[in-house]
């Protein structure tokens, strides 16, 4: 039963590193792109509209998934 629990553990732990190494990166890549394609091709209110709004996602999606000590 051991053997079996650590690797039920590992695998949801090894997922969430990678969620927690992946979301700046598809912040980091998503908003440049987005924002200036909805500029050209739907208006500028749009872009800035999709910049706020994924701005605040990605912000919260960061505090979400951040790795921050335990307190106690």
């Amino acid at each position: 039963m051991g053997a079996h629990a650590n690797q039920a553990e590992a695998q949801p732990a090894g997922a969430v590193k990678a969620l927690v190494a992946f979301t700046p990166l598809a912040g980091a890549l998503v908003v440049p792109i987005l924002v200036p394609l909805l500029m050209v091709r739907v208006s500028v209110a749009a872009g800035v509209l999709a910049a706020v709004i994924l701005s605040c996602l990605w912000f919260s999606a960061m505090l979400h998934t951040s790795e921050l000590p335990s307190h106690g």
